[in-house]
């Protein structure tokens, strides 16, 4: 059964079963957070994903899901799809977008950061790689990278043969190796350069932020048009550095959790007068920073506030 045949229905186009029915949310539901770890690192929004999932859901409750033979396959068959139709639509909001734009941060579990796989997927360094990429070769490569989905099942979820299907996940796989970070660096590593990091922000220390920052470090910040940001990337530790501290020299600089866990990695989480005014996201490299995401738009800071539940499986 394809994902466009038509479900057995009952009077009214209704569900033929109550049983029917709950056999499906049960199913949807035992998959949600793989669909929604899907959706996200597809799309990097997380107000985007859960549109996805409302979306996959009210398709899949019209399906007889008796004649589907593996139902999660099935769920991130649709989920793609129209993953895949957002994410068009997303290029075209994301070149009116006012600056720099980053993914949306989520709170995650700590844990998370102890799963390498899982955190490098969704870290922002990745993220923002994958933003390179083409709609369908970043479907190809999140289906086949992140999630070992094989090359037949991706090929139904993008419309592609699978000899196409391994072509594009050979490019892609190629493109993003030649971006992405060129090692995994321990959370501690991670953890420890962000203390560095804190303690210049709270005292204002120039210096300290220059030792802790590599010479080409870049940070680029999201503000969206409402909040302060810088309009383009900043390069070099010492204009870093002055921008930093320029512009958070009031905050009262805080870590939540032990640390913050922020997409799988440890991270900053900024507050102005107890309210959440940011989220800095680092890459680091041989114990020091050589990518700083600094995330300020508020309508991307609404998840800070609880965890958000990812997996790989």
């Amino acid at each position: 059964m394809n994902e466009h045949s038509e479900p057995t229905t009952g009077a009214a186009g209704s569900p033929a079963c109550d049983g029917r029915l709950d056999g499906a949310t049960e199913t949807f539901v035992a998959h949600r957070n793989l669909l929604f770890t899907v959706a996200y690192e597809m799309l990097g929004s997380a107000a985007d994903a859960e549109d996805v999932l409302q979306e996959t859901w009210l398709r899949w409750i019209k399906v007889d899901v008796a004649r589907v033979h593996d139902q999660r396959a099935y769920l991130v068959r649709i989920t793609t799809r129209r993953a895949l139709d957002r994410l068009r639509a997303m290029r075209r909001r994301k070149e009116a977008y006012v600056g720099p734009w980053l993914p949306e941060p989520l709170l995650t579990a700590p844990d998370v950061a102890e799963d390498v796989e899982l955190a490098e997927s969704v870290s922002m360094a990745l993220m923002l790689v994958l933003e390179t990429l083409s709609p369908t070769e970043r479907a190809v490569f999140v289906l086949r990278e992140a999630f070992d989905v094989g090359y037949d099942e991706i090929a139904a979820a993008v419309g592609k043969s699978p000899a196409t299907v391994r072509q594009i996940a050979h490019r892609a796989r190629r493109h993003v190796d030649a971006r992405r970070p060129r090692e995994v660096v321990p959370p501690g590593e991670t953890r420890a350069a962000l203390e560095s990091l804190r303690r210049a922000f709270e005292t204002g220390d120039l210096q300290g932020l220059l030792d802790v920052l590599a010479p080409d470090v870049v940070l680029v910040s999201d503000g969206g048009g409402v909040r302060r940001a810088a309009p383009r990337p900043v390069t070099g530790a010492g204009k870093v550095a002055r921008f930093i501290v320029g512009g958070t020299g009031k905050a009262r600089v805080t870590l939540t959790g032990d640390p913050a866990v922020v997409n799988g990695n440890p991270a900053l989480v900024l507050r102005v007068d107890g309210e959440i005014d940011g989220v800095i996201a680092v890459q680091v490299e041989n114990a020091r920073i050589t990518g700083l995401y600094y995330v300020r738009n508020p309508e991307k800071l609404t998840r800070i506030g609880s965890e958000i539940p990812l997996v790989l499986r």
